[in-house]
């Protein structure tokens, strides 16, 4: 009897087991996706006016090496490297041997033509001396005979012609003398305008002509300087001539310069995809060095608003170039291009408009129909 009670129990037991088992394999019911929150910014509209750094290039205003003419030697020379010159001042003397030479057979020549010229004129003077007297006498018939009267016309009118071709000789030597002198004073170095002697190759003794490989003497103008600024097609517009602008270069740490947009290329090199642009710089007291390289904070302007986004909001893939737009609590890819960059700021063009949200982070991990919730705008 206790046996089957026992037995009893123990099914008891099994059954209930089997039931509280049969619970626990029952589905749960599924809970809801929660709609992920992203923090966005707003697209702004405003007018680009920034300052970017850009390498440029101090060069003298005017730069000239000097060749000598004439073919001679250096007789004396009166400037060397830094010294300082005026328009006009004699720098070098030449000898030439043989100028002197021309000039003397051209002065020769000279001499002859004009005497040659006063002996015509001479015998002009005098034949048309006796044709006036024959002609007088002729007037009284028999006296003349009518054939001298011709022979003595035409000797005057034969001296006239000789007077002229001689006259026109001592034009001839004149000018040739002329143009001889003309070589004597390139004999003279002088300077072409003010400035500093940066180069000096010569010295009393050599030889130097215009087939020379280098020049005796180099000039240049330091009192103002040309600053070459190589601008990115994409700054280069928007900036005028006579805009006002500040550099700095490195033997003057600390010190700002300035100078004025003086010479717009208007010419975009292909190759580097710049324009070169020169401003005018003052240089009085003589401070800035050509040659010297500068840090030019060149002024970036647009004179109509484009769209601003933050930079972490433009997202990048082998692809596309794009911002995630929320828009009625779903996100949307918008492909964008990049501009110039300003402070916490980065210029876009595409399907924006002004007052636009986006994700501040932009990613391709959130894909475009995801809905979202908006956590908190970011200020621009």
């Amino acid at each position: 009897m206790n046996r089957i009670l026992l037995w009893a129990v123990v099914a008891a037991a099994a059954v209930a087991v089997s039931c509280k088992s049969g619970n626990s394999a029952s589905p749960d019911v599924s809970k809801p996706a929660i709609a992920p929150k992203v923090q966005v910014a707003t697209v702004v509209s405003q007018k680009l006016a920034i300052l970017a750094h850009l390498p440029a290039e101090l060069s003298p205003y005017e730069s000239v090496p000097i060749f000598p003419k004439v073919n001679g030697f250096v007789k004396w020379i009166g400037v060397d490297r830094g010294s300082h010159v005026r328009t006009g001042e004699l720098l070098a003397r030449l000898e030439a041997p043989e100028v002197v030479a021309q000039r003397a057979e051209a002065q020769a020549k000279l001499q002859q033509a004009e005497s040659q010229l006063s002996a015509a004129q001479a015998k002009l003077s005098a034949d048309e001396s006796t044709y006036e007297h024959l002609k007088a006498a002729a007037a009284t018939p028999g006296v003349v005979a009518g054939n001298d009267l011709v022979v003595s016309q035409k000797s005057a009118e034969a001296g006239g012609a000789q007077v002229k071709a001689h006259q026109e000789s001592v034009n001839a030597a004149r000018q040739a003398l002329e143009a001889v002198s003309q070589t004597e004073e390139y004999l003279q170095i002088r300077a072409p305008f003010d400035g500093v002697v940066t180069e000096r190759n010569v010295h009393p003794g050599a030889l130097v002509g215009p087939a020379a490989g280098s020049p005796m003497i180099k000039i240049e103008t330091v009192a103002r300087l040309r600053l070459t600024v190589a601008v990115p097609e994409m700054y280069a517009a928007g900036v005028p001539e006579g805009t006002k602008v500040e550099f700095t270069v490195p033997s003057f740490p600390g010190r700002t310069f300035s100078g004025k947009i003086a010479r717009i290329s208007h010419d975009v090199d292909i190759k580097t995809r710049t324009m070169p642009v020169e401003l005018d710089v003052i240089n009085a007291k003589g401070e800035l060095a050509p040659g010297t390289f500068a840090d030019v904070s060149w002024p970036v302007r647009r004179t109509y608003p484009t769209l601003f986004v933050p930079p972490s909001a433009v997202a990048t893939t082998l692809e596309r170039v794009f911002v995630v737009r929320i828009r009625d609590g779903k996100a949307e890819w918008v492909d964008v291009k990049t501009g110039v960059s300003a402070p916490k700021l980065v210029e876009v063009f595409g399907d924006l408009h002004p007052g636009d949200t986006v994700a501040l982070r932009g990613t391709d991990e959130l894909h475009a129909g995801t809905t979202v919730t908006m956590d908190a705008v970011h200020n621009n």
